[in-house]
C-alpha cells in the first residue's frame, strides 16, 4: 500500500509499477506451479513451499528491476525503493497461496497472476486524480499546517 500510495502521484510512474506487480504475479503463478505439482508434492517437501515460494518472488521482482533499470531508465528513477519492494507485497505472495488454495490449472493459475486482481488499473485510477490535485491551486485556509 505504500509504494501505491508514493508512486502514484504520477501516471507514467503508476502505470509502471501497475505493470511490473501484475507481470511479477503472472511470473511467479507461472513458475510456483510446476514447482508444487512436478517438484515439491513429488519429493514430499510440501512443507518447504512458502519458502520456494518467496524465493521465487524475489528472484522474479529482481528480473523485473533490471528490465526496468535497462529500458527506461527515468521509471526506474521514478519507482526507487518501491520496485524491490514488491517482494513484500502480499498480494503478490496471496495470489500465489489462492492458486494452490483454489487448485487452479496451470493456464488458470496464469490467467489469475496476470488479472493482477485490479492493481494495475489501480494504480493508473490513482494516478491521474492525484497528478491533477499535484497541479491545482489550492486555497491559503486549505493548504494545512504543513504547507502554511
Amino acid at each position: 500500500m505504500c509504494s501505491f500510495l508514493a508512486i502514484s502521484r504520477e501516471v507514467k510512474s503508476s502505470l509502471g509499477l501497475g505493470a511490473a506487480v501484475v507481470f511479477v504475479m503472472g511470473m511467479t503463478n507461472a513458475l510456483n506451479w510446476p514447482i508444487q505439482y512436478y517438484i515439491l508434492v513429488p519429493l514430499g517437501l510440501e512443507y518447504l513451499g512458502f519458502i520456494v515460494y518467496i524465493i521465487v518472488i524475489a528472484a522474479s521482482v529482481q528480473l523485473v528491476e533490471m528490465i526496468v533499470e535497462r529500458v527506461s531508465e527515468s521509471l526506474y528513477q521514478n519507482l526507487g525503493i518501491f520496485l524491490p519492494l514488491i517482494t513484500v507485497n502480499c498480494a503478490v505472495f496471496g495470489a500465489v497461496l489462492f492458486m494452490f488454495i483454489r487448485k487452479y490449472t496451470f493456464l488458470g493459475s496464469l490467467a489469475y497472476g496476470l488479472g493482477g486482481p485490479g492493481l494495475g488499473p489501480g494504480h493508473r485510477g490513482h494516478g491521474r486524480p492525484a497528478a491533477k490535485m499535484a497541479r491545482a491551486r489550492v486555497p491559503r485556509g486549505w493548504r494545512g499546517r504543513a504547507s502554511r
